[in-house]
């Protein structure tokens, strides 16, 4: 069974977003099934800080050796921050994807958007 933070919302493409902070920033990230599921992680595409995102497009890319997987906004916003901690070792994603591997940041255009969002349990019901 995959490890799945209660405290965290999710998407259908394997994202996580943390609850918004007092900003509206989110921190986001790929579930551990996701990163299970790609192997090791050997590059990581996401938008520079000041980039615009659209939630359920395609922002960047997962690079792994056994394949490439595209990376959606979960949500609408400003990008405010990127790992770049993910450029000298995208490994982290592998070993700690809830934490050191995590991916963006994004202030939300629209705070209740986050609703819309899946719980833990919703995520777990669809993988599991």
């Amino acid at each position: 069974m995959s490890n799945i933070p209660a405290d965290f919302s999710y998407t259908a493409e394997h994202e996580w977003v943390s609850e918004p902070d007092q900003n509206g920033v989110v921190r986001v990230g790929i579930t551990d099934f996701a990163q299970d599921a790609l192997g090791d992680v050997v590059y990581v595409q996401v938008p520079e800080a000041g980039s615009s995102v659209t939630g359920n497009e395609v922002i960047g890319e997962v690079e792994s050796t056994k394949s490439v997987s595209d990376i959606y906004a979960p949500l609408s916003g400003e990008v405010v921050s990127r790992n770049e901690a993910l450029d000298g070792d995208p490994a982290l994603i592998n070993s700690d994807p809830y934490g050191e591997g995590w991916l963006l940041e994004i202030k939300l255009a629209d705070l209740s958007t986050h609703q819309t969002l899946l719980s833990a349990a919703e995520y777990e019901q669809q993988v599991g």
